[in-house]
């Protein structure tokens, strides 16, 4: 009987995954390499922001089912929950699920069980982590079970779906992939479904990928619609009426650590079968330069034009700015010469070392304003906002916001996007005189 798990990696999978098993009466261990998380959360103190991660963390705390330590201890149950990012050449990079797969194995005994919640490309499991554990002399499938069990969940609400959502539990072998379950069993109320390791790797990442191709196709219905004189969001809503379609919102880019990344994971085994998923990906990198060619029609950067940008996130209402486009469109800003001025109430500090100001600071004397995530606080564009602007013009990259009642300005966004030549003809005026 399961009675200690282990968590490797505390980030925004394996923190809320060790809540959840302690809430679910565990003792559990979360590890992770980074002394500052490992500090903070020694201390009290989150490290991420989700809905009800902080109350979470002082309930399962006191109860004192969870502790946090820089290095795994002895358990029944191992969750590898490390961050497998992109090489250059877009290949994966297994180093952080090797490192921690090795930092477990003198702590395993038999009958454990370990358990990949890593996104990893197809054959990770059976061909990398599995051998690893073999090569300390285990029997993987008998003497200890391993099972790859990708998460899906949703910022903002990881803690409803984690116990809502349906799992995949890929086993190494069917006892292996039964071992995984039973732990899963202890929370998740939605279906478990056992396969093979490598059916759930495929099947986490082209859930991702699917997304992916969606996106890229509104977007490339945008940037069409910007030259053609088409409503873009008009006509989404007039097809998505049809019963079997449901095109996507178009956007200023792809985010996140699973859309922007999950289908690279499928094109390195067989990039000559995956033209579809490929083109997808080139659409969706496009879009940053799009949206920084859209600023440029509307306040030119040869004038020292400032720019206010809202949100640097790469979706509403969470402070998670991994592969944000944002912080792409803002460094492509700053090559053409703006200057600009980022705001987000929810970001914290990001690997790129964007200075963030406050709302007021952002808008001052600013030539435009972009909105580049769709934060709550962004839905209405205050009339103080559009008083303290040079120019009071909005691009809107999310199609969320709108002016306050009695504001004075303008709202470009994707279904208005064809009127911008009339503002590039103003503009050049402005600049001959």
């Amino acid at each position: 009987m399961t009675r200690k798990i282990c968590v490797v990696g505390l980030g925004y999978i394996g923190f809320p995954t060790s809540l959840m098993f302690a809430k679910a009466g565990f003792e559990v261990i979360g590890v992770d390499i980074n002394e500052q998380v490992v500090a903070s959360l020694q201390e009290g103190r989150v490290h991420l922001e989700e809905t009800g991660l902080k109350e979470m963390f002082e309930q399962v705390r006191a109860a004192h089912h969870f502790k946090v330590a820089g290095k795994p201890e002895r358990a029944d149950v191992f969750i590898i929950a490390v961050p497998t990012p992109v090489n250059e050449d877009h290949t994966a990079n297994l180093d952080y699920v090797v490192s921690a797969t090795e930092s477990i194995l003198p702590y395993l005994k038999i009958g454990d069980t370990v358990i990949v919640e890593s996104t990893i490309p197809p054959g990770t499991t059976s061909e990398i982590v599995g051998p690893c554990i073999q090569a300390s002399g285990w029997q993987v499938g008998d003497e200890i079970y391993l099972a790859h069990c990708p998460e899906r969940v949703l910022p903002g609400s990881i803690f409803k779906e984690l116990v809502e959502n349906n799992r995949i539990i890929g086993g190494y072998n069917r006892v292996s992939g039964e071992k995984a379950a039973d732990v899963y069993r202890s929370f998740v109320k939605g279906e478990v479904h056992i396969t093979t390791a490598i059916s759930a790797e495929m099947a986490k990442l082209m859930e991702n990928t699917f997304r992916d191709v969606n996106i890229a196709l509104a977007n490339e219905l945008a940037k069409l619609s910007e030259n053609a004189g088409i409503d873009a969001l008009e006509v989404i809503r007039l097809a998505n009426r049809h019963p079997r379609v449901n095109i996507h919102h178009p956007g200023p880019g792809v985010g996140g650590h699973c859309i922007a990344v999950d289908p690279y994971f499928v094109i390195e085994k067989a990039p000559h079968l995956t033209p579809l998923m490929r083109t997808a990906r080139e659409i969706n990198n496009s879009m940053p330069a799009f949206v920084a060619g859209l600023v440029e029609k509307l306040a030119s950067p040869h004038s020292g034009a400032k720019i206010a940008v809202f949100g640097i996130t790469y979706k509403g209402n969470i402070g998670d700015t991994r592969e944000s486009p944002a912080l792409e469109i803002i460094h492509l800003l700053e090559r053409k010469g703006y200057s600009v001025w980022p705001h987000d109430p929810h970001a914290g500090e990001t690997d790129a070392a964007i200075r963030l100001h406050s709302a007021a600071e952002a808008v001052r004397d600013a030539d435009c304003l972009i909105v580049l995530a769709d934060h709550d606080e962004f839905e209405v564009i205050r009339e103080q906002w559009l008083n303290a602007m040079r120019s009071p013009i909005v691009l809107d990259t999310k199609s969320h916001a709108r002016l306050e009642q009695g504001a004075n300005g303008r709202i470009y966004n994707y279904g208005n996007l064809h009127e911008l030549s009339r503002e590039e003809a103003l503009l050049a005026v402005a600049n001959a005189k």
